[in-house]
């Protein structure tokens, strides 16, 4: 299951991404992201539109995934007639719940959309538990 963000980090992440990490101005960057789930895996798809395979770093500490992408700038030389989508470095941070399986996550790219796959741990899973009678518990102590 997902949970959300601590609020005062959820602040912290979009002050960044609107004033950026050196306090100056900067354009707002985005990574929209779909999340559901599927039987006993959760889904989450991150719009990730002209960025390369190899500018996409993926990484997971405990239960948090850290989603870091990049989209290089223009060349300097270059007479921009229009600059509305966003360049430069993109984060975004998922905390999980403890009843994901984190060692197990699949990621995959495709058509500037990385899908991510994570199933349920085990241990989340339901399961049927056997209950003994009196008649059993006399049997073992005998």
């Amino acid at each position: 299951m997902l949970m959300r963000t601590d609020p005062f980090r959820e602040l912290d992440r979009l002050t960044q991404q609107f004033f950026g990490p050196d306090g100056t101005m900067a354009r707002p960057s985005a990574m929209p992201l779909d999340a559901w789930r599927e039987g006993e895996t959760f889904i989450v798809e991150f719009d990730l539109p002209g960025v390369d395979r190899d500018a996409i770093d993926l990484d997971v500490e405990r239960n948090v995934i850290t989603v870091k992408a990049e989209r290089p700038p223009r060349d300097e030389n270059t007479e921009m007639l229009a600059a509305e989508r966003p360049r430069g470095v993109f984060s975004r941070q998922l905390v999980l719940g403890e009843n994901l399986d984190t060692a197990h996550i699949e990621a995959s790219y495709d058509n500037g959309v990385l899908t991510l796959r994570i199933p349920v741990a085990e241990q989340a899973k339901p399961r049927k538990i056997s209950i003994n009678g009196a008649s059993e518990k006399q049997a073992i102590n005998a």
